[in-house]
């Protein structure tokens, strides 16, 4: 198989990544999610001639509803150099209104027909979330994704909560939206910041919707200055909290989707700290049938779409898969509970010849694990296996790949 060259990176020839999930033809499994790369028309037509699949416009609502935005809006969790590897946001739902929602979704299916234009939408009324429905099926759109949980609230019945912590809320709401949806899916957008995802789930699915969007950004408290003690992101010193994104959260969402998929038999659209091919790869194989993106187009732009696309061509390739789908669900049968897990007597073994004498493995085994690793005179490390449990501390602290191993203690 032949590689191209672009702009000095290998790229894998692109295959056919097209399939069907809930009715609609997706050419691949990467779509834009709700969020600022989405709120205009002109961004989301540079998404769409550089590849993506779909994409979900920023939540709108009626008419003279107020969007009383704060800026600045933005914050970031740094680790260990890692740009935004997570990102907050106090940003609550678009400033154009459904108007200029539907006016978008026209252009958009006008210009792009083979692409999936979905939108998303928040209200307090029923009479606002039925009007809202009737309006975006009017101007073409092909699927419906309905917020019930910003972390900074939802309007209408608990202000500052999300409408996704109330199961009789989410039923009720949800089914006011479905009733209204004459042609396209509906699906409902929950947050993990419940006591049981899966009675959640049920409740969506009591209500006749046809899809669970899993999930939406963390609540979360980006930082404090330590000589201000002003919150992040600082508003003359003052903050909120924020709901993040990107890759910190990503184990979140799949222990999410994960639990959703295993318990309740509904389409699930994964959203929530995706940044790579592997990552999509992974929310698919616990459920996912389509991967919503957010943090990594924000910061690194719709151009990594060419990326997600080579990846998931080589991955298909590799594994002889015909199709994405085929990945949907193959994990799910490998998570079990704590007590089906196999009992065996493991031990970790360092392969002395990649060892650096780093002292990152002796240190951690010494003061946070079972105190089995010693240093040679080279200060090369040496595991006893009389001591060690085989608890895994020291390869997931090791630098070098495959330097340590964890083996079965025959």
């Amino acid at each position: 198989m032949e590689y191209k060259k672009f702009k000095e990176i290998e790229i894998y020839p692109a295959r056919d990544l097209s399939y069907n999930f809930l009715g609609i033809q997706f050419e691949n499994p990467f779509i834009l999610a709700a969020a600022p790369s989405t709120d205009d028309l002109e961004m989301v037509r540079r998404g769409f001639q550089m590849g993506w699949a779909g994409a979900i416009l920023k939540t709108t609502s009626v008419e003279g509803t107020k969007v009383d935005l704060c800026y600045p809006m933005m914050s970031a969790f740094e680790h260990e150099g890692r740009k935004l590897f997570g990102m907050g946001n106090i940003d609550l739902i678009s400033e154009h209104h459904i108007d200029k929602v539907e006016y978008n979704v026209r252009m958009l299916k006008k210009e792009f027909p083979a692409k999936m234009v979905a939108a998303s939408i928040m209200a307090g009324r029923k009479e606002d979330w039925q009007h809202l429905v009737e309006r975006l099926e009017k101007a073409g759109v092909d699927l419906i994704e309905c917020s019930f949980s910003c972390p900074q609230g939802n309007i209408g019945e608990d202000p500052g909560k999300m409408l996704a912590q109330s199961l009789s809320a989410t039923e009720l709401t949800a089914r006011w939206v479905k009733e209204a949806s004459k042609r396209v899916p509906i699906s409902i957008k929950i947050t993990p910041h419940v006591t049981d995802i899966v009675e959640v789930a049920r409740a969506v699915k009591r209500s006749g919707c046809d899809a669970l969007t899993a999930s939406n950004s963390i609540q979360a408290l980006m930082g404090i200055d330590i000589k201000t003690f002003a919150p992040t992101p600082s508003l003359d010193g003052k903050s909120t909290y924020s709901g993040m994104t990107g890759p910190a959260i990503k184990p979140i969402t799949l222990r999410t989707i994960a639990e959703i998929a295993r318990n309740v038999d509904i389409p699930i659209m994964g959203t929530g700290g995706a940044s790579t091919w592997s990552d999509a790869v992974e929310f698919m194989s616990v459920g996912a049938g389509v991967v919503e993106f957010c943090t990594v187009v924000m910061h690194y732009g719709f151009r990594v779409i060419d990326d997600l696309n080579s990846g998931m061509s080589h991955y298909l390739d590799e594994m002889k898969f015909s199709s994405p789908k085929e990945i949907v669900g193959k994990a799910l049968p490998n998570i079990v509970s704590h007590n089906e897990l196999p009992r065996k007597r493991m031990r970790n073994h360092i392969h002395e010849n990649l060892c650096i004498g780093c002292d990152l493995c002796y240190v951690a085994c010494r003061d946070g694990g079972h105190n089995a690793i010693d240093q040679l005179e080279n200060r090369i490390a040496h595991i006893d296996w009389e001591r060690c449990v085989g608890c895994g501390l020291c390869k997931f602290v090791c630098p070098v790949d495959d330097c340590i191993e964890i083996m079965e203690w025959i």
